[in-house]
């Protein structure tokens, strides 16, 4: 079996041609005969070093504006032979087929050409077929040819070209075939996807190709990671490195917030991806001192969010609080001087960005997808099933509630009052019992019910929930309805004044 090998041959054909230079001035000095394609080789010309063009070997002009260089027997039989195969290099030898040990090639852009908004016909053009060929043959000759799919690799292997003298072990060649069937996964998994916007074929394909290893998982004794790109969605500007449970509640607290994006100022507090704290008013200032006081207790190791920018007088009082994560769309000077005195705390400045609209997870064997639950209960999905109808304040009190109990762990109730979080009942299996914790929960830390509102996740298949709830003082409730029993909590609504609307809208969260 073929282990270390000296490379004497290169087929470099590349459409970044950044960090290349060294590379090839490296091969250069080695003695390596470079062949190469179009503009790359040029490029390399113009660095004053001897090229072949790929045409000498298949006597073949690019054709067809180039979407035809190298798909030849001459280059792919070069790169293909296997070199303990005493019958392949008879074959080289009879058809006058150069050896190729290097292949270095990087595929069109894709996945920028598609998120660049270009034209179809443009985006078309951009898949890529010789390269994707290329280094798929080499990637699989593994053991007789060394391939280098993406520029991000050229460090490394510039760093063994000079201290190996471009001799690579058979280790290092399946650790770069390994990375290149992983781009040629990747890149076709990208086109898939963009064909499949408007096809809608029923397959679910994902790929990331910048995972990051986490200090653990949900505990310790897991090991996790992270596959995304979490620049494109934050400036982390201090703190320690996020884990996996603070990345679970960074993206729980920016999914609610969302729902109140470009509304005057809203603080929330999440802990374990639930609010337990929440509340909208003039300034963040008083909103921040509301939300915290829906729960002081829960806060503590809470996650932040905020949908305005955080000033002195807000950072102050975050500070006397013990918290992983803080986030905001902007931090003034002052508030960061005050926040970054704590040297673990994360702050995380948060960049408009595009939600995907699937839900992925795991299930059995397999993995579950979903819609990603786009919908927001409003006024206009408003059906008044009481003889009695909420008033102004109530309404805005009702959808305030409604948008809390979205993002909430099924069973869930929530209750509130002017736009202020005052409990819920998260993740219950009755929601009776959610109800109550959320009604003891509120006592506890001192609110008066009276004239609060109730939202509810799912409908109520008996009335025992609203005359808690009518007991407790609340005297609105939004809920989806549906159930064959609606009229038995209507009722009851009816004989003790409570309105109720009804929006058609079931919003389970598991």
């Amino acid at each position: 079996m073929a282990q270390a090998k000296g490379i004497k041959s290169a087929l470099i054909s590349v459409y970044h041609k950044e960090g290349l230079k060294p590379i090839v001035e490296i091969l250069n000095q080695l003695g390596v005969k470079i062949y190469s394609t179009g503009g790359t080789e040029k490029f390399i010309t113009d660095l004053g070093i001897n090229v072949i063009p790929v045409e000498d070997i298949t006597s073949y002009p690019s054709i067809l504006g180039g979407r035809v260089k190298t798909l030849h027997p001459k280059v792919f039989g070069g790169i293909l032979n296997r070199g303990e195969n005493a019958l392949d290099q008879e074959e080289l030898k009879t058809y006058d087929i150069p050896q190729i040990d290097l292949v270095i090639v990087d595929l069109y852009p894709f996945e920028d050409t598609v998120a660049s908004g270009a034209t179809e016909q443009d985006i078309i053009e951009k898949i890529d077929i010789g390269g994707i060929s290329l280094i798929r043959a080499a990637a699989k000759n593994f053991k007789d040819v060394l391939c280098i799919s993406s520029r991000e690799d050229y460090t490394s292997f510039e760093e063994i070209l000079k201290e190996d003298k471009g001799v690579v072990s058979l280790s290092q060649r399946k650790n770069f075939a390994a990375k290149a069937f992983q781009i040629s996964s990747h890149y076709d998994t990208a086109i898939f996807n963009y064909f499949n916007t408007t096809e809608e074929i029923p397959i679910h394909k994902q790929s990331f190709d910048n995972g990051k290893e986490l200090r653990y998982g949900e505990n310790p004794h897991q090991q996790g990671f992270f596959f995304g790109d979490f620049e494109k969605v934050f400036n982390k500007l201090h703190g320690k490195e996020l884990s996996y449970n603070n990345l679970l509640d960074v993206d729980a607290a920016v999914n609610l917030m969302s729902e109140f994006y470009r509304e005057a100022p809203t603080f929330a507090i999440l802990k374990h991806n639930n609010a337990c704290g929440l509340a909208q008013r003039d300034t963040i200032h008083q909103a921040y001192v509301d939300a915290l006081a829906g729960d002081p207790v829960s806060a503590f190791g809470g996650i932040l969010i905020s949908n305005t920018e955080l000033d002195k007088g807000t950072a102050e009082e975050i500070h006397n609080l013990f918290c992983e994560v803080v986030i905001a769309p902007s931090f003034t000077d002052e508030a960061l001087e005050i926040l970054t005195k704590k040297k673990n705390r994360i702050l995380l400045v948060q960049k408009e960005f595009q939600f995907s609209d699937k839900i992925v997870r795991t299930c059995l064997n397999g993995v579950l997808v979903q819609d990603r639950d786009g919908k927001t209960d409003a006024v206009e999905d408003f059906k008044t099933a009481t003889k009695l109808s909420p008033n102004d304040a109530q309404i805005e009190d009702l959808l305030f509630a409604s948008k809390i109990c979205k993002h909430t762990k099924s069973n869930t109730i929530v209750l509130a009052k002017n736009k202020q979080l005052l409990a819920s009942g998260t993740g219950q299996t009755s929601r009776v019992d959610a109800l109550n914790h959320a009604i003891e929960k509120a006592l506890s830390f001192q609110f008066d019910l009276k004239n609060s509102v109730m939202a509810s996740d799912a409908f109520f298949p008996f009335p025992d929930c609203v005359e808690i709830a009518g007991n407790a003082g609340i005297t609105s409730v939004i809920q989806p309805g549906g159930s064959i029993k609606d009229e038995l909590s209507v009722d009851y609504c009816n004989e003790n004044n409570i309105s109720m609307v009804m929006t058609g809208t079931r919003h389970f969260k598991h």
